[in-house]
């Protein structure tokens, strides 16, 4: 995280540092692995009177932003969220925040209500399982039957699918996409959590079978909500690769300090020089996340017609290279580095389930080469 803040952006980014450090220092952290949603709702609700759910939301709903870039000051947040290895709901419940207050008018008002004031959860479910989990692939089917709307299939990975109130499902009508808000518990939807290595997240495989909503359910339009879906595709990458970033940072910082503190054969660590060697290839791949992080922040806040190269582009950056810094301060530390009481492994966490999330690196660097084919023939 490299923006240039302002002065409220810096206060709102210490607040929340300040917060996340004594509600969850590392201590609770680690006991959260035995929670089943992975986090507390105190919490939760007093994170969103600071602010942390409003920033994708227009004023007319209730949000606002601390510099007019909600998605800037989100990313602060999320910078601390992967410094931290906080718990919480932070990406899924601004994304469906943003996409209900953007394209619903007063309809799902109580929801967002609900997602402002920290009392609901709610979280996209976008990706689906094998062998349709490629990004960007959608087969959930969304029919229109009379007054109502019926969805069939399976979403998988869904973050916070067992705590959320209401899932914001993307599916194909036709040949177009279409958006629909579930409230959790609707006939025919059954949740089923999954496993996975992130101490304080929790994701669940979503069925879906012939759940039947009213059309007032909608978000957007029936069929065209193509770019709707684009643009959150866009926030969650962009989200997920500030809160890599500050894992990656928070690694980072420790590991320098530790090759300082360590002495071999009468010199620190830092003293010699393939240490030094590997710590400043670390320090590239660290200032280059923040700069590709930041990029794709500013071209997603902008709409600019690039962001979808530019997005795809720090994904894949962030996603090899900050697990591939994370190994290396794991390896730097010796064996205390993959023991379960030091801290490293709760930040290596993080980054390789961001890395998964919304496309890995592979399927980025697909989507680029797709993106700029396309350009080139319209040219």
């Amino acid at each position: 995280m490299q923006l240039d803040l302002s002065s409220d952006q810096e206060f709102f980014r210490e607040t929340t540092a300040r917060f996340l450090e004594d509600l969850v220092p590392v201590a609770t952290v680690r006991a959260l692995i035995d929670d089943p949603q992975g986090f507390d709702d105190d919490y939760w609700r007093r994170g969103a009177e600071l602010g942390w759910t409003s920033l994708l939301v227009d004023e007319a709903h209730g949000g606002g932003s601390i510099s007019g870039d909600g998605l800037a000051d989100l990313t602060v947040i999320a910078h601390e969220f992967g410094a931290h290895a906080a718990p919480g709901p932070l990406l899924p419940t601004n994304l469906v925040a943003g996409a209900l207050s953007a394209v619903s008018g007063d309809g799902h008002a109580d929801v967002i209500a609900g997602l402002l004031d920290g009392s609901g959860v709610a979280t996209w479910a976008y990706a689906e399982r094998r062998p349709h989990d490629h990004l960007g692939e959608v087969t959930l089917t969304i029919r229109p039957d009379g007054d109502d709307l019926v969805l069939d299939g399976v979403k998988r990975p869904v973050e916070s699918g067992g705590r959320a109130d209401h899932l914001l499902v993307t599916g194909r009508t036709g040949d177009g996409l279409t958006q629909v808000l579930v409230p959790v518990g609707t006939a025919g939807l059954t949740v089923r959590p999954l496993s996975g290595v992130d101490l304080t997240r929790r994701f669940s495989e979503v069925t879906f079978d012939s759940v039947r909503v009213p059309r007032s359910a909608l978000v957007g339009e029936l069929g065209g909500a193509a770019d709707q879906v684009e643009l959150q595709l866009q926030q969650a990458v962009v989200i997920g690769t500030s809160e890599s970033v500050g894992a990656m940072q928070a690694g980072f910082d420790i590991t320098l300090e530790w090759v300082f503190d360590r002495y071999s054969f009468g010199r620190p660590l830092a003293s010699y020089q393939a240490i030094k060697h590997r710590m400043a290839e670390m320090k590239v791949w660290l200032e280059a996340g923040h700069g590709l992080s930041d990029l794709a922040t500013a071209a997603v806040s902008a709409r600019s017609p690039e962001a979808a190269v530019v997005v795809s582009a720090a994904k894949a950056y962030v996603g090899d290279n900050g697990a591939e810094l994370l190994q290396e301060c794991v390896q730097l530390h010796g064996g205390i580095g993959v023991t379960f009481e030091h801290d490293m492994h709760l930040f290596l966490r993080r980054q390789a389930v961001n890395r998964m999330l919304y496309g890995t690196p592979t399927e980025h660097r697909v989507r680029i080469t797709s993106i700029m084919s396309s350009q080139e023939v319209a040219a």
